[in-house]
Protein backbone atom coordinates (compact mmCIF):
# COMPACT_ATOMS: atom_id res chain seq x y z
CA UNK A 1 0.00 0.00 0.00
CA UNK A 2 1.92 3.58 -0.91
CA UNK A 3 0.99 6.24 1.39
CA UNK A 4 -1.17 9.09 0.45
CA UNK A 5 -0.41 11.54 3.53
CA UNK A 6 2.72 12.08 4.93
CA UNK A 7 3.29 13.96 8.35
CA UNK A 8 7.25 14.91 9.12
CA UNK A 9 7.98 16.33 12.78
CA UNK A 10 4.23 18.74 12.75
CA UNK A 11 4.51 21.27 15.05
CA UNK A 12 1.53 24.13 15.53
CA UNK A 13 1.73 26.60 18.63
CA UNK A 14 -0.67 29.47 18.38
CA UNK A 15 -0.42 32.92 19.80
CA UNK A 16 -3.01 34.19 22.11
CA UNK A 17 -3.60 37.02 24.15
CA UNK A 18 -1.63 35.56 26.99
CA UNK A 19 0.84 33.62 25.31
CA UNK A 20 1.77 31.15 23.14
CA UNK A 21 -0.29 27.62 23.23
CA UNK A 22 1.27 24.36 21.25
CA UNK A 23 -0.87 22.34 20.44
CA UNK A 24 1.02 20.13 18.44
CA UNK A 25 4.00 18.52 19.19
CA UNK A 26 6.34 15.92 16.63
CA UNK A 27 3.71 14.39 14.91
CA UNK A 28 5.18 11.89 12.73
CA UNK A 29 2.22 9.84 10.63
CA UNK A 30 1.31 8.18 7.24
CA UNK A 31 -1.74 7.07 5.56
CA UNK A 32 -2.05 4.94 3.20
CA UNK A 33 -4.17 5.10 -0.21
CA UNK A 34 -7.50 3.96 0.55
CA UNK A 35 -6.78 2.95 4.03
CA UNK A 36 -9.28 4.47 6.78
CA UNK A 37 -7.71 5.56 9.64
CA UNK A 38 -9.32 6.83 12.85
CA UNK A 39 -8.44 9.89 15.56
CA UNK A 40 -8.99 9.38 18.98
CA UNK A 41 -8.11 11.51 21.61
CA UNK A 42 -8.84 14.15 24.64
CA UNK A 43 -10.44 17.41 24.13
CA UNK A 44 -8.53 19.97 23.32
CA UNK A 45 -5.35 17.73 21.96
CA UNK A 46 -5.36 19.11 18.52
CA UNK A 47 -7.30 16.23 16.67
CA UNK A 48 -9.34 19.45 14.35
CA UNK A 49 -6.04 21.09 14.04
CA UNK A 50 -4.43 18.41 12.64
CA UNK A 51 -6.93 17.64 10.31
CA UNK A 52 -6.51 21.25 8.76
CA UNK A 53 -3.18 20.98 8.22
CA UNK A 54 -3.39 18.05 6.18
CA UNK A 55 -6.16 20.01 4.11
CA UNK A 56 -4.40 23.15 3.52
CA UNK A 57 -6.49 24.91 5.74
CA UNK A 58 -4.05 26.32 8.21
CA UNK A 59 -0.32 25.81 8.08
CA UNK A 60 1.85 23.77 10.70
CA UNK A 61 4.60 25.96 12.60
CA UNK A 62 7.11 23.09 12.22
CA UNK A 63 7.24 20.16 10.04
CA UNK A 64 6.59 18.79 6.63
CA UNK A 65 3.10 17.50 5.11
CA UNK A 66 2.59 15.69 1.81
CA UNK A 67 -0.46 14.28 -0.10
CA UNK A 68 -0.21 12.57 -2.94
CA UNK A 69 3.95 13.03 -2.72
CA UNK A 70 3.41 16.85 -2.99
CA UNK A 71 4.02 19.39 -0.01
CA UNK A 72 0.73 20.54 1.11
CA UNK A 73 1.02 24.67 0.73
CA UNK A 74 -2.26 26.05 0.36
CA UNK A 75 -5.98 24.50 0.74
CA UNK A 76 -6.39 21.11 -1.58
CA UNK A 77 -9.05 21.07 -4.17
CA UNK A 78 -8.79 17.11 -3.70
CA UNK A 79 -10.28 16.79 -0.56
CA UNK A 80 -13.26 16.25 0.47
CA UNK A 81 -14.40 17.54 4.12
CA UNK A 82 -17.32 16.89 6.49
CA UNK A 83 -17.64 18.33 9.74
CA UNK A 84 -19.60 17.95 13.06
CA UNK A 85 -22.61 19.96 12.03
CA UNK A 86 -23.72 19.74 8.21
CA UNK A 87 -23.62 23.20 7.59
CA UNK A 88 -26.33 23.41 5.48
CA UNK A 89 -27.36 26.00 3.53
CA UNK A 90 -31.14 26.64 4.58
CA UNK A 91 -31.69 28.69 1.66
CA UNK A 92 -30.89 25.77 -0.81
CA UNK A 93 -32.58 22.43 -1.89
CA UNK A 94 -30.55 19.76 -0.58
CA UNK A 95 -29.92 18.85 -4.07
CA UNK A 96 -28.51 22.35 -4.64
CA UNK A 97 -26.88 21.85 -1.28
CA UNK A 98 -24.71 18.82 -2.46
CA UNK A 99 -23.90 20.89 -6.04
CA UNK A 100 -22.38 23.53 -3.83
CA UNK A 101 -18.85 22.65 -4.59
CA UNK A 102 -18.77 22.24 -8.26
CA UNK A 103 -20.61 26.06 -8.25
CA UNK A 104 -17.19 27.01 -5.54
CA UNK A 105 -14.60 25.17 -7.75
CA UNK A 106 -16.04 27.38 -11.54
CA UNK A 107 -17.55 24.70 -12.69
CA UNK A 108 -21.13 24.03 -14.53
CA UNK A 109 -23.16 22.16 -11.84
CA UNK A 110 -25.65 20.89 -14.27
CA UNK A 111 -22.96 18.31 -15.54
CA UNK A 112 -22.73 17.45 -11.62
CA UNK A 113 -26.60 17.30 -11.54
CA UNK A 114 -26.53 12.99 -12.15
CA UNK A 115 -23.52 12.68 -10.08
CA UNK A 116 -25.72 14.54 -7.10
CA UNK A 117 -28.52 12.70 -7.88
CA UNK A 118 -26.13 9.07 -7.62
CA UNK A 119 -25.12 10.27 -4.10
CA UNK A 120 -28.53 11.22 -2.91
CA UNK A 121 -29.73 7.63 -4.13
CA UNK A 122 -26.57 5.94 -2.32
CA UNK A 123 -27.71 7.42 0.77
CA UNK A 124 -31.44 6.97 0.52
CA UNK A 125 -32.16 10.43 0.09
CA UNK A 126 -32.97 10.81 -3.72
CA UNK A 127 -36.68 11.25 -2.75
CA UNK A 128 -35.78 14.45 -0.72
CA UNK A 129 -33.43 16.54 -3.12
CA UNK A 130 -35.78 19.42 -4.06
CA UNK A 131 -36.69 19.48 0.02
CA UNK A 132 -35.02 22.00 2.20
CA UNK A 133 -32.77 21.36 4.73
CA UNK A 134 -35.50 22.03 7.74
CA UNK A 135 -37.44 19.34 6.44
CA UNK A 136 -34.63 16.68 7.06
CA UNK A 137 -33.64 15.14 10.58
CA UNK A 138 -30.24 15.56 11.40
CA UNK A 139 -29.30 12.24 10.14
CA UNK A 140 -30.75 13.02 6.89
CA UNK A 141 -28.33 16.44 6.60
CA UNK A 142 -25.29 14.89 7.36
CA UNK A 143 -26.11 12.34 4.90
CA UNK A 144 -26.63 15.51 2.35
CA UNK A 145 -23.43 16.64 4.09
CA UNK A 146 -21.49 13.36 2.70
CA UNK A 147 -23.11 13.83 -0.44
CA UNK A 148 -21.56 17.33 -0.57
CA UNK A 149 -17.85 16.43 0.19
CA UNK A 150 -18.03 13.54 -2.22
CA UNK A 151 -19.91 15.35 -5.32
CA UNK A 152 -16.19 16.27 -6.94
CA UNK A 153 -14.94 12.39 -6.35
CA UNK A 154 -11.90 13.52 -3.96
CA UNK A 155 -9.56 11.00 -3.41
CA UNK A 156 -9.04 11.90 0.14
CA UNK A 157 -11.75 12.70 3.10
CA UNK A 158 -11.22 13.95 6.14
CA UNK A 159 -14.23 13.78 8.79
CA UNK A 160 -14.48 15.71 12.01
CA UNK A 161 -16.72 14.61 14.76
CA UNK A 162 -19.27 14.16 11.91
CA UNK A 163 -21.56 11.94 13.69
CA UNK A 164 -21.15 13.39 17.40
CA UNK A 165 -24.53 14.76 17.48
CA UNK A 166 -26.63 12.55 16.26
CA UNK A 167 -28.13 9.71 18.66
CA UNK A 168 -27.12 6.16 19.05
CA UNK A 169 -29.61 4.67 16.48
CA UNK A 170 -28.66 7.15 13.47
CA UNK A 171 -24.43 6.99 14.42
CA UNK A 172 -24.60 3.53 13.87
CA UNK A 173 -26.47 3.57 10.64
CA UNK A 174 -23.96 6.36 9.88
CA UNK A 175 -21.21 4.52 10.60
CA UNK A 176 -22.58 1.16 7.75
CA UNK A 177 -23.63 4.12 5.52
CA UNK A 178 -19.95 5.66 5.41
CA UNK A 179 -18.35 2.36 4.83
CA UNK A 180 -20.64 1.75 1.91
CA UNK A 181 -19.80 4.84 0.25
CA UNK A 182 -16.06 4.91 1.20
CA UNK A 183 -16.31 1.38 -0.82
CA UNK A 184 -15.38 -1.51 1.52
CA UNK A 185 -14.54 -4.62 -0.18
CA UNK A 186 -14.01 -2.37 -3.41
CA UNK A 187 -10.15 -2.04 -4.54
CA UNK A 188 -11.31 1.85 -5.59
CA UNK A 189 -11.61 2.94 -1.77
CA UNK A 190 -11.24 6.65 -0.72
CA UNK A 191 -8.29 7.33 1.99
CA UNK A 192 -10.33 8.50 5.01
CA UNK A 193 -8.99 10.28 8.49
CA UNK A 194 -11.74 10.46 10.88
CA UNK A 195 -11.65 12.22 14.01
CA UNK A 196 -14.13 10.81 16.69
CA UNK A 197 -14.53 11.11 20.86
CA UNK A 198 -16.02 7.35 20.75
CA UNK A 199 -13.73 4.59 21.19
CA UNK A 200 -16.22 1.81 19.91
CA UNK A 201 -17.43 4.02 16.60
CA UNK A 202 -13.41 3.89 15.96
CA UNK A 203 -12.71 0.58 16.45
CA UNK A 204 -15.62 -0.20 14.01
CA UNK A 205 -14.40 1.48 10.96
CA UNK A 206 -10.76 1.93 11.08
CA UNK A 207 -8.30 -0.28 9.73
CA UNK A 208 -6.16 1.82 12.02
CA UNK A 209 -6.42 3.62 15.33
CA UNK A 210 -4.42 6.76 16.45
CA UNK A 211 -4.48 7.36 20.00
CA UNK A 212 -3.36 11.45 20.56
CA UNK A 213 -2.19 12.81 23.75
CA UNK A 214 -3.11 15.68 26.01
CA UNK A 215 -1.81 18.66 24.66
CA UNK A 216 0.48 19.22 23.54
CA UNK A 217 -0.88 16.56 20.96
CA UNK A 218 1.37 14.04 20.21
CA UNK A 219 1.07 10.19 18.91
CA UNK A 220 0.87 7.91 21.88
CA UNK A 221 0.03 4.85 20.41
CA UNK A 222 -1.37 3.37 16.55
CA UNK A 223 -3.58 0.17 16.86
CA UNK A 224 -4.20 -1.83 14.21
CA UNK A 225 -7.47 -3.30 13.76
CA UNK A 226 -8.18 -6.75 12.08
CA UNK A 227 -11.42 -7.63 12.43
CA UNK A 228 -12.52 -8.73 9.29
CA UNK A 229 -14.43 -6.71 6.55
CA UNK A 230 -17.24 -5.93 5.32
CA UNK A 231 -18.21 -4.89 8.75
CA UNK A 232 -21.52 -5.36 9.91
CA UNK A 233 -23.94 -4.74 13.17
CA UNK A 234 -22.37 -8.30 14.05
CA UNK A 235 -18.67 -7.00 14.15
CA UNK A 236 -19.66 -5.53 17.29
CA UNK A 237 -20.08 -9.10 18.94
CA UNK A 238 -17.11 -10.44 17.47
CA UNK A 239 -14.73 -11.86 20.12
CA UNK A 240 -11.98 -9.32 19.04
CA UNK A 241 -13.76 -5.85 19.26
CA UNK A 242 -14.32 -5.73 22.78
CA UNK A 243 -10.60 -6.33 24.04
CA UNK A 244 -9.29 -3.75 20.93
CA UNK A 245 -11.86 -1.44 22.39
CA UNK A 246 -10.34 -1.61 25.95
CA UNK A 247 -6.56 -1.66 24.00
CA UNK A 248 -7.32 1.84 23.06
CA UNK A 249 -9.21 2.88 26.19
CA UNK A 250 -6.14 1.63 28.06
CA UNK A 251 -3.96 4.05 25.66
CA UNK A 252 -5.75 7.26 26.05
CA UNK A 253 -4.63 6.67 30.07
Amino acid sequence: MTDLIRLDRVGMTYTTATGAVEALRDIDLAVGRGELVAIVGPSGCGKSTLLRIIAGLRPPSRGRVEVDGCPVARPLASVGMVFQAPVLLKWRTIESNVLLPAELSGLDPRAYRARAGELLRLVGLAEFAQKLPRELSGGMQQRASLCRALLLDPPLLLMDEPFGALDAMTRDEMNLELLRVWGEGSRERKTIVFVTHSIPEAVFLADRVVVMTPRPGRLGRVLDVPLPRPRTVATRAHPDFGPLTLAVHESLG
